[in-house]
């Protein structure tokens, strides 16, 4: 294991912080595979689970039985986690600016990216996505980063970038074991939801949020599209990375056994890809059939009120099924919430009393009905 200390730039005199990344196999060495944890800094099973998984690396590589290059990053924000607040974790949004740490992540101008390999390019898709993907690494590597937030988001997309598979740990308030993924990536990923028991798989191929694990899909259809433009229609490139965003259930689920159990599936995962030697333990069946991010319900209070939930993470519900009870005290009226469409209740907010209008609960659903930006701020 090799370990990787990235300087960030300081946002006030006297602070400095480094992003810490652990490399595992050879570099150039079979597919690389990258890992990261704890983008929004208060979703701690997600760092768990990736300490758990770097125990396991490193006694697989003393064991001889890594074959491929695996990158691991458990603490994504150490920007973040310094952010206290009256005692409490304010890790989802940047202090200083107000932005989502998981929303609008940029890269550089396709046309920087061709340019730098046009006169390498052949009829090799393998050989043009191995080139590309350096590019874009160097690419981003030059880009301009003043603040520390800027910095952080370079330094994680660039470690990314030349990845065949990466997976960004995540977690909700209060859920169930689900993934986010696009269409394109779910062949590969639907062995991963399996072994990790997942109760939801949400498709979309543009939530409109520009999240971290969106942005390089995205992106590669930039790619094509200006390789058809200023090289030649013909030239082949190889498919973009498979990319997931996992949420480890929810934020209070920081336990050692359920990290273990997830950090154990992910190892599963890189067996079957054939990253790590060995034999992959059997498919366990798949709890729940992907679905598209569209279709799922995003319910919201009607009315102020204590929260009282009648349906359980997980439970399978029916559209008209009661969600949740909000009883206002002063008035006695209690008004009963329930499901729009049919599907898994995968998750549902951690507080107990609402405003109007609070998200209070998502359930997934096989109808796309939903456009627009798909995901939360």
């Amino acid at each position: 294991m090799k370990t990787q200390r990235s300087a960030l730039p300081a946002t006030t005199l006297g602070t400095c912080r480094e992003l810490v990344s652990f490399h595992f196999g050879a570099a150039g060495t079979g597919r690389k595979i990258y890992v990261q944890a704890a983008l929004h800094a208060d979703e701690i099973p997600a760092m768990l689970t990736a300490w758990h998984l770097k125990q396991r690396l490193a006694a697989l590589e003393a064991e001889g039985r890594l074959v491929s290059q695996i990158v691991v990053v458990p603490l994504a924000n150490p920007i973040g986690l310094a952010q206290q607040m009256l005692g409490q974790l304010v890790g989802r949004f940047e202090a200083n600016s107000g932005q989502n740490f998981n929303r609008g992540f940029k890269l550089p101008d396709p046309s920087r990216v061709i340019e730098a390999v046009r006169t390498r390019l052949n009829h090799d898709a393998s050989h043009n996505t191995t080139l590309v993907r350096r590019a874009l690494r160097h690419e981003i590597q030059r880009m301009s980063s003043v603040t520390e937030f800027d910095a952080l988001r370079m330094h994680l997309l660039a470690l990314a970038a030349d990845a065949e598979v990466v997976l960004d740990l995540h977690c909700s308030l209060e859920a169930t074991m689900h993934l986010y993924t696009n269409g394109s990536s779910w062949p590969q990923l639907e062995p991963l939801a399996r072994y990790l028991g997942a109760s939801g798989a949400l498709l979309a191929d543009d939530s409109g949020g520009l999240s971290f694990d969106e942005v390089m899909p995205l992106y590669w259809h930039e790619l094509h599209r200006e390789i058809a433009r200023s090289v030649g229609p013909n030239l082949p490139l190889g498919p973009h990375a498979a990319v997931a965003t996992i949420e480890c259930r929810g934020q209070r689920d920081v336990s050692q056994a359920l990290a273990a159990a997830d950090a154990e599936a992910i190892i599963h995962y890189l067996v079957y890809l054939g990253a790590v030697t060995g034999t992959p333990p059997p498919l366990p069946p798949l709890p729940h059939p992907a679905t598209p991010l569209a279709g799922s319900e995003q319910l919201n209070a009607p009315c102020s009120g204590v929260i009282v939930y009648r349906a359980n993470i997980g439970d399978r519900l029916k559209a008209g099924d009661a969600v949740c009870d909000i009883v206002d005290p002063l008035t006695d009226i209690v008004t009963t919430v329930r499901a729009g469409v049919t599907g898994v209740f995968y998750m549902r907010g951690a507080v107990r009393f609402a405003f109007a209008g609070t998200p209070i609960g998502r359930i997934t659903g096989d109808i796309p009905f939903r456009t627009g930006v798909l995901v939360g701020a």
